[in-house]
């Protein structure tokens, strides 16, 4: 008996039918194996058909959450085992349906008795359980084997190929016997690192062939385990004058049973590479619209065919080398380690291609409400457009979990070769709080600079109009066209390009951008920015000012900028003409540094000698409590009104006994001759309740002047209280300020701060400003700089 469609189990169930009991020996095997834990367990029960295996769990100790996705055997289930507390009977399918019944913290014990062999999806499934699996938890599979089972029943066990499969990737898996049943259980994550890999070398003089790229209603990849125990995409030689796409449906139809027109096969890259000294050339075929039922139809060749979740590829073990660059081509990143190879995108125009699960739209809403009710996002545009745009089609290589977490978290596409990230989608918030301080009106056009996609479509889905958006980096910008291929509205033209050039002429359109928006961390604003804007425009860019970055929003009135609004925020480097790594100079044998982000450094002879001296402390009399703890406005106060401001940073964990500053932190700083005073806040009261707790800021000094720049860095804590700190962290005054082209003179700017940066003159003007703080310290000139970031 193997049934395939629902309606077949809905009847096996309404008819009275079972399954085998649970078995003495699995019983025994359970409370030996997957004990419930001192404090209780959490188990899933998959395909818990009339639920004797979940009420068995349930009366050991565990909390059961029992899934079945017929309702007759949930029926049974709860009429079967009514007085049995613990358990919760839901109708799910877990290979289909949205999974949010299930619980967000995962489970202990996982266990899915006599169901797997009738699993679609296998991989997936097991891999996205064991993403469900606790600390320590354990996947129990129980089956029937092919050796132990009649040939005409074969469809409802596992033969070893199987059984291998199934516990690839896992850290432990122990094989038992539970009267001619396996008895598996898996621990540890189920990831087995992806390899593409070759096949046997071949006799010809050249291959050539075409592979399919087909994705069901949820997004999911079609791949085939093979006999040769590798992932391959569907896909062949072509046939005499056969053209690609045409070999490529022929291929799908022959392979798998699934028909599509060619019409709707769209041949998008060729791979140029070669398979053991042989050249291969392989056309990326993708195909957006297929019907049929998926079967494994040359048996010879494949074992099954499946559909795999994107973010899951980097661990499903082996794939087939052209395959897996096939995949890239389609959704680069999301397979990591390829070998190299030559690709050509054809300019061949083919629609968006639909399908996302059921549980990536529940989770779209929930962000975009999380996001809303932060009040980020105020207008019902930029509601629309998180509610709409699919996040996690331009993260491929991410979880839906993760692609909209709806907090502070970003998810990282590209790091370089130290680990740093260089490209990244930014977090929903930050992202909607900028395109709402565009002030776009319908039907703008709007250049960004730094891609990746899912911002500009936000804009372009926001304003209703066109986004141009440019990446310095080719792997982004191709990535990006990619994934604007496969989701996108059309309204988006990304373009390989230093952001700091502005928009290539023939895109800027006449009288200028309506906004422009910048998403990586700029030290200095380039001209073309101002220059490329319309009159009114508003330019939105993350801004480092004394090393603190700001996202500002401008807006032009002809060659000025005024800032009209500051967001507290974080992005990725420049890596652009305009990048600059802050001059460094190391203390302490690189225990300490001393960073001038704005400015050149200074000498720093005889500093570490004070160092080693006695520190100077000054109490500021301000203070704070964990409600109103948040200090970057002071920090930012600090950078843009104290000449000669640097920051201390601490490298080690021995600097926290000679500055009390942490390791990996640093503290804005004053240099002298010699010496050196920066800021700290200390706890002066502790309690065991939080809002009861309190620190204070204090100056500490090294060296004959550290009195006297601690006393200039007290007076500034003080201007800084009376005149800008606000008890809510998120109400402390924003200075005016104005941004003006470099070379700008004196006599023409107006009166406040100047901060100099190459290409402009930034002005700005604090609250209570007027106040005369103390004048700076003479300082001697650079003597040493170690460029670094």
């Amino acid at each position: 008996m193997t049934y395939t469609e629902r309606d077949e189990w809905e009847q096996h169930y309404r008819e009275g039918k079972g399954w085998r009991r649970l078995g003495e020996r699995e019983q025994e095997l359970l409370a030996e194996h997957v004990p419930v834990p001192e404090s209780g367990g959490l188990a899933l029960d998959v395909g818990c058909g009339t639920g004797e295996l979940a009420a068995h769990l349930a009366r050991a100790g565990y909390t059961v959450d029992a899934v079945d996705f017929t309702d007759s055997a949930i029926a049974r289930a709860r009429e079967e085992h009514v007085g049995i507390e613990g358990v919760r009977w839901l109708q799910l399918d877990i290979e289909r349906d949205d999974p949010a019944l299930l619980h967000e913290e995962g489970y202990d014990l996982i266990t899915m008795r006599l169901a797997y062999p009738f699993v679609r999806d296998r991989g997936r499934i097991a891999h996205g359980l064991g993403e469900r699996l606790r600390e320590g938890g354990a996947f129990v599979v129980i089956t029937p084997t092919v050796d132990n089972t009649p040939s005409e029943r074969r469809g409802i066990a596992l033969d070893e190929d199987e059984i291998t499969l199934l516990g690839a990737g896992w850290e432990t898996v122990e094989r038992l016997d539970a009267d001619g049943l396996a008895f598996l259980v898996l621990r540890g994550p189920c990831h087995l690192d992806t390899r593409a890999v070759e096949k046997r070398p071949t006799t010809g003089h050249a291959l050539t062939g075409a592979l399919a790229v087909v994705t069901d209603d949820a997004g999911r990849v079609l791949l085939g385990r093979s006999r040769l125990g590798m992932l391959e995409l569907p896909g062949g030689k072509t046939t005499g004058p056969e053209n690609f796409a045409a070999a490529a449906v022929r291929e799908l139809a022959e392979e798998t049973g699934l028909v599509a027109n060619p019409s709707d096969a769209h041949v998008v890259t060729m791979l140029v590479d070669d398979s053991h000294g042989i050249p291969r050339l392989t056309a990326v075929v993708r195909i957006t619209t297929w019907t049929g039922t998926l079967t494994t139809v040359e048996a010879d060749k494949f074992d099954r065919w499946e559909f795999f979740d994107l973010h899951a590829l980097a661990c499903v073990g082996d794939i087939f080398v052209p395959a897996a660059l096939a995949i890239d081509s389609v959704w680069p990143g999301v397979i990591p380690g390829l070998p190299p190879v030559v690709s050509y995108p054809l300019a061949t125009e083919r629609p968006p291609v639909p399908g996302e699960p059921d549980e990536a739209v529940r989770l779209r809403q929930a962000m975009a409400q999380t996001v809303i009710d932060g009040g980020w996002a105020p207008s019902e545009p930029v509601r629309d457009a998180l509610r709409t745009v699919p996040r996690h089609r331009f993260a491929p290589e991410a979880n839906l979990a993760a692609a909209y977490d709806g907090g502070d978290r970003a998810v990282i596409t590209r790091r370089d070769a130290t680990g740093t990230a260089i490209s990244s989608v930014s977090a929903a918030w930050l992202q909607a709080d900028m395109i709402e301080s565009l002030r776009l009106r319908p039907g703008a056009i709007v250049f960004e600079a730094g891609s990746g996609g899912y911002d500009a479509e936000l804009i372009a889905h926001a304003a209703d109009g066109r986004v141009v958006s440019v990446d310095i980096d080719p792997w982004v910008v191709r990535r990006t066209r990619a994934f604007l291929a496969e989701a996108g509205s059309g309204r988006v033209t990304a373009v390989e390009a230093d952001g700091a050039l502005g928009a290539p002429a023939h895109l800027v359109p006449r009288g200028g951008f309506d906004g422009s928006v910048i998403t990586y961390n700029c030290w200095d604003i380039s001209p073309a920015w101002r220059d490329q804007l319309a009159e009114g425009g508003r330019l939105v860019m993350p801004l480092e000012m004394g090393g603190y970055t700001r996202a500002i929003e401008f807006e032009r009135r002809g060659e000025v900028l005024h800032a009209r609004r500051f967001t507290y925020c974080g992005f990725v480097r420049d890596q652009g003409q305009q990048g600059r790594p802050a001059p460094i100079v190391p203390l302490l044998d690189g225990a300490l540094a001393l960073r001038f982000d704005d400015g050149p450094a200074v000498g720093t002879q005889g500093l570490e000698e004070a160092l080693r001296g006695r520190r100077h402390e000054v109490a500021t009399g301000v203070t704070m409590r964990a409600a109103n703890s948040y200090f970057g406005s002071l920090q930012l106060f600090a950078a843009t009104t104290v000449p000669g401001f640097c920051r201390l940073a601490a490298h080690q964990e021995s600097a926290e006994a000679v500055t009390g500053i942490a390791k990996d932190r640093d503290a804005p700083a004053l240099l002298g001759e010699a010496s050196l005073a920066y800021l700290i806040h200390v706890q002066t009261k502790d309690s065991h309740r939080r809002e009861d707790k309190e620190w204070e800021w204090f100056a500490y000094a090294f060296g004959e002047q550290g009195p006297e720049l601690a006393e200039r860095l007290v007076a500034t804590v003080l201007a800084w209280d009376r005149h800008i700190r606000t008890e809510a962290n998120d109400e402390h005054s924003d200075p005016v300020l104005s941004v003006h082209p470099a070379g700008t003179p004196d006599d023409a700017l107006p009166a406040g701060d100047v901060l100099d940066k190459v290409n402009c003159r930034l002005v700005f003007r604090w609250p209570g400003r007027d106040v005369v703080l103390p004048g700076p310290v003479e300082r001697p000139v650079a003597d040493a700089v170690t460029e670094g970031v």
